[in-house]
């Protein structure tokens, strides 16, 4: 389980700038200063189905970020980024792949090619993909 409180070493925005995000209830995480009007949130959660070797884990995490619309300066609209894993518990005894699966999905996100540095500016491969529409 998470601790309560995730810091500026666990959560930063495309500037690099720590955030810090604190827990809400067993699934759910506001941002420690939010304005109860702009509600910037972390929701994690798991749901497994199936049995024996044909168990299933599919676990999510979701931010949400309420903004100003620019267009008006007045309408709230929510800007959302989920990421989800689905595992075949059932069927593996390690979690050599998964682990594998995920570093697959942040190296894709969050870099350049041979590239071992995050980039927290959005110019990874898949996050450039992400903010431009493209495939």
């Amino acid at each position: 389980m998470l601790s309560n409180t995730l810091n500026t070493n666990e959560i930063k925005n495309a500037a690099g700038t720590g955030l810090s995000f604190t827990r809400k209830n067993e699934f759910e995480f506001q941002l420690t200063d939010e304005v109860p009007a702009l509600k910037h949130r972390l929701l994690i959660g798991h749901q497994e189905s199936g049995s024996g070797i044909f168990l299933r884990r599919r676990s999510r995490f979701r931010f949400n970020k309420t903004v100003v619309a620019s267009v008006d300066n007045v309408t709230p609209v929510i800007i959302s980024f989920v990421g989800m894993l689905e595992v075949p518990i059932g069927a593996l005894l390690a979690n050599t792949e998964v682990k594998n699966v995920i570093a697959e999905g942040t190296s894709f996100l969050a870099s350049l090619g041979a590239s071992t540095t995050i980039l927290y500016d959005c110019t990874g491969n898949g996050a450039r993909v992400l903010l431009n529409g493209e495939s």
